[in-house]
């Protein structure tokens, strides 16, 4: 990576995609953008890369089949991987583990009873740990991975040099595979069963895996709370669900404005998969008034945002819950690797993780209609208000709530906690409005 006057530029390899087929003849993967976004009108500076050749395991149908589940091995771990210089993991150049082959890794992703994605190809596998070659080579953030399921990834990642991995696997069929992989790297590898995306539900009282609380998940590993400004403590890698992504993303999303959870620990940050609908929902930009939604604003004030790659839905092995197989081209299909990094000042004396969910609620107030004005909206919560706190934001009185950049939205948040002149009762004027169009 060099940077230049402001801009990075980031050198990838390019590669072309095979088809569904494990045909040698490579087929050319669109062309997509390595961006990080910004939250106002002044700076975005995507650059291009195209992807390389190999082949791709074929959609599998699997009927869903709950299993009983037993407890993982757990040990502790240091909320601070060291780095070794220049060291990958021990004898590694010289014996590296084996990542296996499509058809052997498909057939083990096959014990899944649930439907889950898989990186059965270790040539996918190694463009991932591509992208992660500096967070690897930096040493100072634990890796949690999401369902290693066969392993695949996690092997890739403790060849590039990963020093701290945690594999969260929720299906226990994987576990005996991966728990012979712990014990052959050094301590390199902690295996816990655990669903990362079942984390903390509601309720309280003894939890039997693969559910958990991430309070005993990260004292079980000895990961211990760090104040928000400090360095990124733990980067969370998987593909989201996509059974629930979008309910997935706005769970963590309140638990990041709210710093519960995962964030407690302070600023964790995801390194995921996700379907290429929601990143463009994700990354919408105002005056987009169908994509521009609460969703992707509230994601855009608190993290910076960054695309790493893009990949056909096809190179994943997909368990479904019927055997019919999926053959969708459509690039609309494609998994999106998105870097999301809570940024360093999200929080000030005004916004702070007591008042975050009222944040998160008043825009989706105003999302709702992304063709009201500004000014109406905010005088329906105090009449007269909006006239003073359009003209704080150098507003016309035109402004529409769907033409407002992410950080605006904040400022007129911090700007209406200053005032005084709103009072909690606004929370719930429009509550049934934006509770009947869901989550935005």
């Amino acid at each position: 990576m060099a940077a230049c006057g402001g801009c990075r530029f980031f050198v990838l390899t390019s590669r072309t995609l095979c088809g569904t087929s494990r045909s040698a003849s490579p087929c050319a993967l669109p062309l997509t953008k390595h961006s990080t976004l910004s939250t106002s009108a002044r700076t975005c500076s995507p650059d291009s890369f195209s992807s390389s050749t190999r082949k791709t395991p074929a959609q599998v149908g699997k009927p869903e089949l709950i299993t009983p589940s037993s407890g993982g091995v757990q040990r502790n771990l240091s909320a601070v991987a060291v780095p070794l210089q220049g060291q990958f993991r021990p004898l590694c150049r010289y014996d590296p583990l084996d990542l296996g082959d499509v058809d052997e890794n498909t057939q083990k992703a096959l014990a899944c009873k649930h439907l889950r994605r898989f990186i059965v190809d270790p040539s996918l596998a190694r463009i991932v740990t591509d992208h992660l070659a500096r967070d690897i080579e930096d040493g100072k953030a634990v890796i949690f991975e999401c369902n290693p399921g066969p392993g695949v990834l996690t092997r890739a990642l403790l060849n590039r040099g990963a020093q701290r991995v945690v594999a969260l696997e929720s299906e226990a069929n994987f576990l005996p595979e991966l728990q012979d992989l712990e014990s052959k790297v050094e301590g390199q590898l902690d295996l816990v069963h655990c669903d990362f995306f079942k984390l903390d539900p509601i309720g309280h009282g003894s939890m039997k895996p693969p559910a958990m609380y991430s309070e005993k998940l990260f004292s079980d590993l000895a990961i211990s709370e760090v104040p928000w400004s400090a360095d990124v403590p733990v980067k969370i890698v998987g593909i989201f669900s996509q059974r629930n992504e979008k309910s997935i993303l706005w769970k963590l999303l309140y638990n990041l404005f709210e710093r519960r959870s995962i964030f407690r620990y302070g600023r964790v940050e995801l390194i995921m998969f996700i379907s290429k609908n929601e990143y463009m929902k994700l990354v919408a930009r105002p005056r987009d008034y169908k994509n521009y939604l609460a969703f992707g604003v509230l994601w855009q004030m608190a993290c910076d945002i960054e695309l790493l790659h893009e990949e056909p839905l096809s190179s994943f092995l997909t368990i479904s819950r019927s055997n019919k197989k999926s053959t969708s081209k459509s690039t609309s299909d494609n998994l999106c690797l998105v870097r999301l990094t809570p940024r360093e000042d999200l929080f000030n004396s005004h916004l702070t993780p007591l008042n975050g969910s009222t944040l998160v609620l008043m825009v989706k107030q105003c999302l709702v209609k992304r063709k009201r004005r500004l000014i109406e909206q905010i005088n329906s919560w105090s009449p007269g208000s909006g006239s003073e706190l359009n003209s704080k934001l150098c507003f016309v009185d035109d402004t529409m709530t769907g033409d407002v950049y992410p950080d605006e939205y904040k400022r007129l948040f911090e700007l209406m906690e200053q005032s005084g002149n709103f009072t909690e009762s606004w929370l719930y004027e429009e509550m049934l409005e934006t509770t009947h169009t869901g989550h935005a």
